[in-house]
């Protein structure tokens, strides 16, 4: 692993690190903060889940997250969206190939050669992490926006009993039914729809729900909610009766200033789960 910077950040350290990864045969790079508790102690962890055309940077500079984290004890990590690099095939398009991964592992030609983004954020990163830093594996969150949205609820509600709680910012619901969702999935999975269902949130929900608390923001006047299609997992939460907190914000938009705005809310419901 190689230490690509590492700065000091309200009392604590905000690192970024590149490694080779074998899930998506090329080198990735990740940001992760360590609060100033790490220093004597493992602390939790809170994911976070970029969208379409970030790296691992975007949220971990503009998202403001840092400070309550730091506050809280939590250690936050910020995963890059796709492989990247010489070789990895990318299109043209900026909702698919490189920065839109969708946290799927690809099996269509030309992504199957390194788009394993799954396998990527819920097994082999996760190894490196709790092998390398002061991090406890039995206290973890997830979060994300928009397509990060979308890979953290579908990925707390697929793997059971890893995740003590979820939230989102403005989370992409239903794929399977948007052009942010079909185009991708058919991309990466073929056109068989039956693939696609694993990848949906609102349909996850129907089905399994998550076993935790959940929070989920959304701005009123989001540019993109035709894409999104929030109103699929609000009633999918309503049908399963799901213990969770589904807000709509008045005059909110898509960028980062609304999830700057609301930062301090998913950082302080997960410190209450994970017992921070």
């Amino acid at each position: 692993m190689e230490t690509v910077s590492e700065n000091a950040c309200f009392g604590g350290v905000q690192g970024v690190y590149a490694h080779a990864a074998g899930t998506t045969n090329c080198k990735m790079t990740f940001g992760l903060y360590l609060p100033p508790q790490a220093e004597t102690a493992e602390v939790p962890v809170l994911w976070y889940l970029s969208g379409l055309t970030c790296t691992h940077e975007n949220a971990m500079t503009k998202a403001g997250a840092q400070a309550w984290a730091a506050e809280a004890g939590i250690a936050l990590v910020f995963p890059d969206t796709s492989p990247r690099g010489e070789g990895v095939a990318d299109d043209e398009a900026y909702d698919l190939g490189q920065g839109a991964g969708f946290y799927v592992n690809a099996i269509e030609t030309p992504w199957a050669a390194h788009y394993r983004m799954w396998d990527y954020v819920t097994d082999e990163l996760p190894a490196l992490l709790f092998r390398e830093f002061p991090l406890d594996p039995d206290r973890q969150a997830i979060t994300g926006h928009s397509m990060g949205g979308h890979g953290a609820l579908t990925m707390a509600m697929r793997v059971p009993g890893r995740f003590r709680s979820v939230s989102a910012f403005s989370p992409i619901c239903n794929p399977i039914k948007s052009d942010w969702g079909k185009k991708q999935l058919t991309a990466y999975l073929g056109a068989d729809s039956g693939q696609w269902a694993a990848h949906d949130a609102s349909l996850l929900m129907a089905e399994t729900g998550f076993d935790g608390p959940m929070l989920v923001d959304t701005g009123t006047e989001d540019q993109f909610m035709e894409y999104l299609r929030p109103e699929t997992l609000a009633q999918a939460i309503a049908a399963r009766r799901q213990q969770a907190v589904f807000r709509m914000q008045p005059g909110y938009d898509h960028s980062y200033f609304f999830v700057s705005t609301f930062m301090a809310d998913h950082v302080a419901f997960h410190a209450e789960a994970l017992g921070a």
